[in-house]
C-alpha cells in the first residue's frame, strides 16, 4: 500500500513568515502569461501563489493554500463544501497527508478578532476514495471537553488543562499510520491521534502525551507526577508538537520545541482498565556532533531506501533514515539545519547533522524530499541539493528557465522556498511566488502561477491594464506586476510618472499576443527607492495605449 510521508509547511509561517505571501486570486480564464520573455503556466482558477504544502499520490500532486490537485499537467481546484470549514475566516490548507486512497486535510486561519491574531484551527476534511468525494471533520471533535481536568496516562492520572478553543491549535502537520490512524501535531493542543477502527474513524481525537522538558524518557508503567498543560502555566516545550511522522516500521516520531521524540511498537503498553499508553524517548540538541542542529523540530521525513520486497530491517532492506528539520530555540548554539537519524540493528538511534546553516530567518529549512540518494532541502533562501546523501550540497537560488537555460525565471527579487517533493517524473518546489517544476533534477525549471484577479472599473467593466499587488510595498512584495493583454506581438514601453506627472521610470519589454506582465521594483531610473504615494503608468504597445495607477505604501 502506498504511503506518503510528508511534513507540511504551514509551520513555515510561524515566527515571522507571512501566512499568505502572494495575494493574487485567479478569477480570469487560466492561460499562460508572458513575463520578461518567459511563459508562466497557469495554476487553477481560484488558487493562490503562496505554496507551502506539497504531497504526492503517484505522479499526481496535491497542494495548498486551497486544495488543488495537479495531474497530467493540469491543476484543478477541488470544489467541495467539506473543504470549506464552517465558522472560519478565509481558511487555508495547513497540512496534508495521504495513504493509498485516503487523503486528510487540516485547515487553519488567522483569527484577526483575537488578541495577537493567532493562527487558529479551522477543521478537517478527508476522502477515502482518492479525492472523488469528501467529508468534513469538525474541530469541536478535535478539541477537549470543557470538563476534562485530568488525563489518564498508564498507571497515573495527571492533572490536565483542557484545550477548548481553536486559537493557537492549528494542524501544523499530519500523517497517517500503517493501520490508518491519523496523527496531528497541533501546537497548543500538542500531539493527537484519531483511531481508525473496523467501524470507521473514532468520534474524536485523543491527546498523546509527549515527554516534558524535565525527562528524556517518559514511561507509562511508572507513576509520573506532572501537570499536562502544553502552553499554560509553566511552559513545557516538550508538550507542544509541530511535526509528526509514522515510519515504515510503525515507529512514531514527533517533533516538539524540545527536540524529536520516538515511540516504537514495543513502547505501547496495555493496562488492566483496557487503556493503552505509549512510552517515548526524547532526543534534544545537546551541543555534541551527534545531536540535532536545533530543538525546534518543525519537519520530519523518511528517505525510502533498500528493497521493500524484503522485511523492514533486514540486511536487504535496512531501516530508512529519518530526516529531522531543526530550528534554534532561545538564541543558544543551535542552528537551522538538517539531521539524519539512523535506526541501528539494535534499535538505538544515531544522529548525524548533515546540513548546518545559520540562525537567521533566511537560512531556515522548511522541508526535505528524496530521489534515491539525492536529497532536496527547501530553505528560505533557495533549494539545496545533495547528490551524495547529504555529504556535499549545491544551492539553486535563481531558477533557469526550461525554455531558455540562459534566462532565469522572472519570479521576483526574492524567491522564498518552502516545500519540495518528487514524483517519478519531476521535482516540484513550492515558493511564495508559485509552483516550480523540474524534469532534469533541478537544472532547469517551469513556473506555474495563479492568474491575477480581473480588474474592473466603477461600472464593473473589465479594464485593459492593471497592477497587482496594489497598494504595493517594495519591501514586502519585492515587485509589482503590471498586467495587460496584447492583441498582437509588439515592443512595449511603460512610462511611470509621479503625482506631479514627472517621469521617474521607463521600462521596456517585448512580447507576443496574449497576457503579459511587466515587473517593477518601485525604483526610479537612477536606482533610488521612490517615496510613498500615487504613481501613474502609461503603456505604449504597437499603437495601443493603456494606463493606470499604482499606490506605493510601505
Amino acid at each position: 500500500m502506498m504511503r506518503v510521508h510528508h511534513t507540511t509547511r504551514a509551520v513555515a509561517q510561524l515566527l515571522g513568515v507571512p501566512l499568505l505571501l502572494t495575494l493574487a486570486v485567479a478569477t480570469a480564464t487560466a492561460q499562460p502569461v508572458q513575463v520578461l520573455g518567459s511563459q508562466i503556466e497557469p495554476l487553477a482558477e481560484g488558487s493562490r501563489n503562496g505554496i507551502t504544502n506539497l504531497i504526492t499520490r503517484g505522479d499526481s500532486l496535491l497542494f495548498g493554500p486551497e486544495v488543488t490537485i495537479l495531474a497530467d499537467g493540469t491543476a484543478e481546484l477541488v470544489n467541495d463544501p467539506a473543504l470549506r470549514p464552517v465558522g472560519a475566516a478565509d481558511p487555508i490548507v495547513f497540512s496534508l497527508a495521504a495513504q493509498g486512497d485516503t487523503i486528510w486535510v487540516g485547515f487553519g486561519f488567522i483569527d484577526e478578532s483575537a488578541a495577537g491574531e493567532p493562527q487558529t484551527l479551522a477543521g478537517f476534511a478527508f476522502s477515502t476514495d482518492a479525492g472523488a468525494s469528501w467529508r468534513s471533520f469538525d474541530r469541536s471533535d478535535y478539541l477537549d471537553p470543557a470538563d476534562r481536568d485530568t488525563i489518564r496516562f498508564g498507571v497515573a492520572t495527571l492533572p490536565a488543562l483542557p484545550v477548548t478553543v481553536p486559537q493557537q491549535s492549528p494542524p501544523f502537520d499530519m500523517d497517517i499510520g500503517p493501520n490508518g490512524d491519523v496523527w496531528v501535531a497541533g501546537w497548543a493542543s500538542g500531539l493527537r491521534r484519531l483511531r481508525n477502527t473496523p467501524d470507521g474513524y473514532a468520534r474524536r481525537f485523543e491527546p498523546i502525551i509527549l515527554p516534558p522538558d524535565t525527562t528524556r524518557r517518559l514511561d507509562p508503567t511508572i507513576v509520573n507526577e506532572f501537570a499536562y498543560a502544553p502552553i499554560q502555566g509553566e511552559q513545557q516545550n516538550g508538550f507542544v508538537a509541530f511535526s509528526v511522522l509514522v515510519d515504515e516500521a510503525g515507529d512514531v516520531w514527533a517533533g516538539s520545541a524540545a527536540g524529536v521524540n520516538r515511540s516504537t511498537d514495543a513502547d505501547v503498553f496495555a493496562f488492566s482498565d483496557g487503556t493503552t499508553a505509549r512510552a517515548w524517548t526524547r532526543f534534544p540538541f545537546d551541543g555534541t556532533a551527534r545531536s540535532l542542529t536545533g530543538d525546534f523540530v518543525i519537519a520530519l521525513d523518511e528517505q525510502p531506501l533498500g528493497d521493500d520486497a524484503f522485511p523492514v530491517g533486514s540486511p536487504e532492506n535496512p531501516r530508512n533514515p529519518i530526516w529531522v528539520v531543526g530550528w534554534p530555540v532561545d538564541g543558544n548554539a543551535m542552528r537551522n539545519g538538517l539531521t539524519k537519524a539512523t535506526v541501528n540493528a539494535d534499535g538505538t538511534v544515531t544522529f548525524e547533522p548533515v546540513l548546518v546553516l545559520g540562525t537567521g530567518l533566511d537560512t531556515r529549512v522548511y522541508d526535505v524530499a528524496f530521489d534515491g540518494p539525492t536529497v532536496y532541502a527547501a530553505v528560505r533562501n533557495g533549494l539545496y541539493i545533495s547528490d551524495d546523501g547529504g555529504t556535499t550540497w549545491r544551492t539553486v537560488r535563481a531558477f533557469p528557465s526550461a525554455a531558455d537555460p540562459n534566462q532565469t525565471l522572472p519570479l521576483g527579487p526574492e524567491v522564498n522556498v518552502f516545500a519540495v517533493v518528487t514524483t517519478s517524473t519531476a521535482l516540484w518546489v513550492g515558493t511564495g511566488a508559485g509552483l516550480l517544476r523540474s524534469t532534469d533534477g533541478g537544472a532547469t525549471w517551469t513556473a506555474f502561477r495563479a492568474n491575477p484577479p480581473v480588474a474592473t472599473n466603477a461600472d464593473d467593466e473589465e479594464v485593459e491594464a492593471y497592477a497587482y499587488p496594489n497598494p504595493f510595498s517594495p519591501l514586502a512584495d519585492g515587485v509589482v506586476r503590471i498586467r495587460y493583454d496584447l492583441p498582437a506581438a509588439a515592443e512595449v514601453t511603460i512610462r511611470i510618472f509621479d503625482f506631479g506627472m514627472n517621469l521617474v521610470r521607463e521600462l521596456t519589454d517585448s512580447a507576443g499576443a496574449g497576457p503579459v506582465e511587466t515587473l517593477w521594483n518601485g525604483t526610479a531610473d537612477n536606482g533610488t527607492r521612490l517615496a510613498n504615494g500615487v504613481y501613474f503608468y502609461v503603456i505604449d504597445a504597437g499603437g495601443e495605449t493603456f494606463d493606470g495607477k499604482i499606490l506605493i505604501l510601505e
